[in-house]
């Protein structure tokens, strides 16, 4: 097992932004055969940077904001899988989806480092 442990960064004021909120959906199929989401708004902290930052993206049919941003956390972030869609991250009066999750959960306390890409994807 790794000894790396960011906890005492991923804790300091100076770094960690507790304004994070997660929103999760658990998908469930009912009995007549048609899907619902359940969903639960969990707050959390974690450090955040800039992924690619937002772009412009042109094309022949009009133009939209795309960019990403990257969070280092404890808390256990999650991409769509095992009857759960994509986490929703919301941030600085934004909204992201997680798009990648890497899993450093080994190392010193854990921690996850996730990428979250801008919603709307496509809009404008």
């Amino acid at each position: 097992m790794p000894f790396l442990d960011v906890s005492d960064v991923l804790l300091d004021p100076d770094f960690c932004d507790t304004t994070l909120v997660c929103t999760r959906s658990a998908q469930a199929v009912g009995a007549d055969g048609l899907a619902s989401n359940a969903q639960t708004t969990l707050p959390f902290f974690g450090v955040v940077t800039a992924g690619t930052g937002n772009n412009l993206v042109r094309t022949p049919v009009g133009e939209y904001a795309d960019g990403d941003i990257l969070i280092i956390t404890k808390f256990r972030l999650q991409v769509a899988g095992n009857g759960n869609d994509a986490d929703v991250v919301a941030w600085n009066g934004a909204t992201y989806t997680v798009t990648k999750v890497n899993n450093y959960s080994t190392y010193g306390a854990g921690f996850v480092w996730a990428v979250c890409t801008l919603l709307p994807l496509g809009g404008g």
